[in-house]
Formats: structure tokens, sequence, C-alpha cells
């Protein structure tokens, strides 16, 4: 996955006349790199396409198009890239009850500690997270995090967590297309 360059990031008039059919490309990319961990959990695998779609909305929400704002957001997002041969994913947490949203996120805050993906020759790569995403007593719904996979495609995702003890095959269209960001 390559970093991102505020040479790719489109002004805000060029980028109005492109959307549509740049968020159409961007849904499908999305499309196949989604994995469900039980109920509540959405891993979603991120590549250059889908973060600089988040850099071109950032600046198209908050109205902004100057080189100094197209740096920061590039900066920003950059810093969630991994290494050559690592993966990096959204974690969306998806509680639509908001009293039990708040529990759960209390009850789970040490989640993004006990995740992994699992690999075919029976290693794992454990989670990697900035701590500030981490309340004092609660953990937010969006994480966003990355794998130490060393170029090996991961068979499953895995929560080792005591209070959500959980794991999924990761299917194989969505493994391909993790096999293609390694590459």
């Amino acid at each position: 996955m390559k970093k991102l360059s505020p040479a790719i990031i489109l002004t805000p008039e060029r980028y109005a006349v492109e959307r549509e059919a740049f968020r159409r490309h961007v849904m499908e990319v999305k499309r196949v790199r989604r994995v469900h961990l039980g109920d509540h959990l959405t891993f979603l695998f991120e590549n250059t396409d889908t973060m600089r779609y988040q850099v071109q909305e950032m600046l198209r929400i908050e109205n902004r198009g100057t080189p100094e704002a197209v740096q920061h957001e590039v900066d920003t997002y950059n810093e969630l890239i991994p290494a050559p041969g690592d993966l990096c994913c959204t974690l969306l947490i998806e509680i639509d009850d908001e009293a039990k949203r708040d529990r759960l996120l209390r009850e789970w805050k040490d989640l993004v500690a006990h995740l992994y993906l699992d690999f075919e020759d029976g290693s794992s790569a454990k989670a990697q997270y900035d701590p500030r995403q981490v309340g004092d007593d609660r953990l937010s719904s969006v994480q966003y995090l990355s794998f130490a996979c060393d170029g090996k495609v991961p068979l499953d995702v895995r929560s080792d967590l005591p209070a959500l003890e959980l794991s999924a095959r990761i299917a194989d269209e969505v493994r391909a297309a993790l096999a293609a960001d390694l590459a």
C-alpha cells in the first residue's frame, strides 16, 4: 500500500465533478474488504484508494482545499498506512441501541489489545493501535488498526477478549484483495 501524496488529491472543483464515479469505485473496493466478526464488529481493510477517498471527503466536508489543508489531511492519513507487507483496517463497532452501545463500549474497553489476524502457517499478528483512540473508561466505536503481516495473507480474524471470544474466516475474495495489497 502506497503512502498518499498531495499530487493525487483533486482540487475541490475537480472532485465535485468526479466524486460520484470515484465514490462508486471506492464502494466496490470496500465491498471486497469487509470482514464481520460476530454481530457487532466489522473490519474494513483499507488501501490507497479508500484512504484517498477519506482525504477527499474530509476536505469536501470541511470545505477546505488549500495546499496546507491538503498536506495536513495527507499527513494525518499517512500515519495510518502501515509499512510495506503489512495491512491496516478501520474497525467499526456497530451497535444500534444507544444504551447497549454505551455499556458494551465500556465492557470492551480493552478490545483492540485482543484482536489478531491468523495465518495459514499457524502464526498470528496482533493489532497495533494508537492508545489515544481509547478513552479512560470506554472504547471509541471507530478504531484504526494495523497488523504486521510480513507479506502473508491472513486466513482468519480473531478476538480473544474474554467477554468476546470470536473467530471468523476471511472470504476468498477478501483474501485476494488483501494479497494484491501485500504484493
